[in-house]
């Protein structure tokens, strides 16, 4: 369950008419976060990212699954069910799967959510991209970042 602190960030962002995956990049600073003061750990920091996209989708933020040759096929099929259950909440999860997912969370490391961790993921992500797309991105986000 989001912390009521992050809907309240994405419910401004989401007035603020900023996109899905910023929405959704609350979500996922709420995992490190998590994971920094030591609720559970992740594997990698690739794994502590989609534990916040998949929360935020199922929280109801519109962030499209990866197109198709983007993921594999059982990725991007479990990002539509976690889209389909955030468009339809339905009832409590189940309690055994959510004890067994937080055991199995809390034997992994902690060194995921670090910044040298963080920061060897975005520069290897970069570097799947290309100078184009890098650029393009640099560019959008000069020209939409708040003043103030």
């Amino acid at each position: 369950m989001p912390e009521a602190e992050t809907m309240r960030r994405v419910r401004r962002d989401r007035r603020a008419g900023k996109s899905p995956s910023t929405q959704a990049g609350e979500f996922v600073r709420e995992e490190f976060h998590h994971i920094r003061e030591g609720k559970h750990g992740a594997r990698s920091t690739r794994q502590a990212i989609a534990i916040g996209l998949s929360k935020a989708r199922r929280a109801g933020v519109r962030l499209a699954p990866p197109k198709r040759g983007a993921a594999p096929a059982k990725i991007r099929h479990q990002a539509e069910r976690d889209l389909a259950k955030g468009r339809h909440p339905s009832g409590n999860p189940s309690r055994a799967r959510s004890r067994a997912v937080m055991g199995a969370l809390r034997r992994e490391g902690h060194g995921a959510a670090t910044t040298t961790a963080i920061s060897r993921h975005a520069r290897r992500s970069a570097g799947h991209r290309t100078a184009a797309d890098r650029s393009t991105a640099a560019r959008k986000a000069a020209r939409t970042r708040g003043r103030g």
